[in-house]
């Protein structure tokens, strides 16, 4: 059953709409943007190396489900893309979905990060077929869109709900791609994003305290 937490009266984007009266962008807003093109960058150099040069040796550093070996793949398997049109595919939603993320504050997008990474790969790790090889960013891009969708209803804010329905609106069609009905595709990857992207929008504050309790 979901539950209710308490409520947070912050307003995750002000900062954009200061910046939006004051036409200008807050050093906030601009080092947000740099991290998130950055990670864009890191993807997409990595698989221009890998399809140009190396003709696809980084996929073999995928999670390999129930092998020692394949433990690596859980760090590594969000990094690496099958082909340029594989990575394409997730690029926008991490841009949109992640961006959406990443105004509530480089914190948040942090600890969502984390969190829908190690769950999706942890997940496809345990309950995948011992045969295959999975890479790719999706589980991660899942968790980003579980977080978004849940997160109004947990955090019961004006602006986190109006997210939750813009995102329901813009990606709900996104939920198919957490059930086995195309072959090739890491459906338990999504699925275990989408449900990495619920819990830490269900334990958000618990994180934070945690992550505080952790660093200082």
């Amino acid at each position: 059953m979901l539950e209710q937490t308490t409520v947070n009266t912050n307003n995750p984007l002000q900062p954009l709409w200061r910046s939006l009266e004051s036409g200008t962008i807050p050093p906030t807003i601009q080092l947000q943007a740099q991290i998130l093109l950055g990670c864009l960058a890191v993807l997409w150099g990595l698989e221009l190396v890998d399809s140009l040069l190396l003709r696809g040796a980084f996929n073999s550093f995928g999670i390999r489900p129930r092998k020692l070996i394949g433990l690596r793949g859980i760090l590594l398997a969000p990094l690496l893309h099958g082909n340029l049109r594989h990575l394409a595919a997730n690029t926008v939603p991490f841009l949109i979905l992640g961006g959406l993320v990443m105004l509530r504050g480089l914190n948040d997008f942090l600890i969502v990060t984390a969190v829908a990474w190690l769950v999706s790969g942890t997940g496809v790790w345990l309950f995948a077929s011992p045969r295959s090889n999975h890479i790719g960013a999706s589980g991660v891009v899942f968790g980003y869109f579980g977080f978004l969708l849940l997160r109004g209803y947990f955090e019961r804010s004006l602006i986190a709900i109006a997210i939750s329905i813009l995102v329901g609106l813009l990606y709900g069609s996104l939920i198919w791609g957490v059930l086995p009905i195309r072959r090739g595709v890491s459906w338990l990857g999504h699925l275990f994003g989408f449900g990495g992207g619920v819990l830490a929008a269900r334990y958000l504050l618990e994180l934070k305290n945690w992550v505080i309790s952790i660093t200082y």
